[in-house]
């Protein structure tokens, strides 16, 4: 049986799109205004967001104690909220349309790890939640993953796959459970 020998890992070929410079103002902008709970102002973070390379459109309401790997890979819609202890791991694109909400502690995760390669090869891939997406609290949705318009994920569950539009999944690994119907 062949053994993960991390002392060959090497993840040379990935780029987190900007110098080391940005990346190490970036660091400490992130820890002291986003990840932080003393500045509660959420057009502040946005202004942040935007000067590294966000892309935010209006009425954008981002909660304190937020971390956000690298914003120059973030496009975040109209209307979006943010919840409190929300960890946007962007390794690769991660794209909000309008109307997004992550609740308290959701995990967008962009990164994973080969696991059968004896190198622990890092794999990257983008995630994109569709208009009116409601990611719910302690939630994680996984690399690669498009949730369809108007779609749910409940809280604490895991999404490892794409879902459809209207539609409301659960559990661990998430699973659809019913329709999403909106009243007017």
């Amino acid at each position: 049986m062949n053994k993960v020998d991390l002392s060959k890992y090497n993840n040379d070929w990935y780029s987190p799109g900007a110098n080391v410079l940005k990346r190490t103002f970036w660091y400490y902008t992130n820890r002291i205004f986003l990840q932080s709970y003393w500045l509660p102002i959420s057009f502040i973070k946005v202004l942040l967001l935007r000067l590294y390379g966000a892309k935010i459109g209006k009425g954008c309401n981002i909660k304190p104690g937020i971390n956000i790997k690298y914003p120059w890979k973030l496009q975040i819609g109209d209307h979006c909220w943010i919840g409190e202890g929300v960890w946007i791991d962007n390794l690769a694109e991660v794209k909000l349309e309008d109307q997004v909400c992550l609740s308290q502690g959701a995990y967008l995760l962009c990164g994973n790890h080969d696991y059968t390669k004896s190198t622990f090869d890092l794999k990257v891939k983008p995630i994109q939640l569709g208009e009116g997406a409601w990611v719910g609290a302690k939630s994680i949705v996984a690399p690669g993953v498009k949730m369809g318009t108007h779609s749910i994920l409940t809280a604490g569950s895991v999404l490892t796959s794409d879902t459809e539009a209207y539609s409301i999944y659960q559990g661990n690994p998430a699973i659809k459970v019913k329709a999403r119907s909106i009243e007017a």
